[in-house]
């Protein structure tokens, strides 16, 4: 079955966000979370500093009907640099105007809320947010409840 996903990018604090993202969604996470510790040593990759061995190389949350949200912190040792842009949202399209308004308030605890939760032109009940990490989500509910 064909699937897609949002991999998130942050310099240190994927923990955190994904964290805040298992409390939001509930859930687990796929085989748990990996670390660049985890990783065996190879001759194409030099060796991490110690502060960056407990950073994680990779998480997966299913959030909404099987839809993962994954994500890998990007530190500059590695030669990563993170610019947080306005170029993309996750968009979100739950079930029913209840869950809308359950996530959109969850996510939106120390972030800052663009666009109120309200009915649009196009008939869904539309809102957007930028979550405390800076990622940034679109909500279309069509349910009309």
């Amino acid at each position: 079955m064909s699937q897609v996903s949002i991999y998130l990018n942050f310099e240190r604090e994927t923990e955190a966000a994904f964290n805040f993202y298992k409390q939001v969604f509930g859930g687990e996470f796929q085989g748990g979370i990996m670390r660049f510790r985890d990783v065996p040593p190879s001759e194409k990759m030099p060796p991490l500093p110690a502060e960056d061995l407990d950073l994680v190389m990779h998480v997966s949350l299913p959030i909404l009907d099987g839809f993962a949200l994954m994500g890998s912190d990007a530190p500059k040792s590695m030669g990563f640099r993170i610019t947080a842009g306005n170029n993309a949202y996750i968009n979100l399209m739950p079930a029913t105007r209840a869950e809308t308004r359950r996530i959109f308030s969850a996510l939106s605890e120390g972030g800052v809320v663009e666009q109120d939760l309200q009915e649009m032109f196009w008939g869904d009940y539309y809102g957007s947010l930028r979550d405390r990490f800076g990622i940034q989500w679109m909500f279309n509910c069509s349910a009309k409840e």
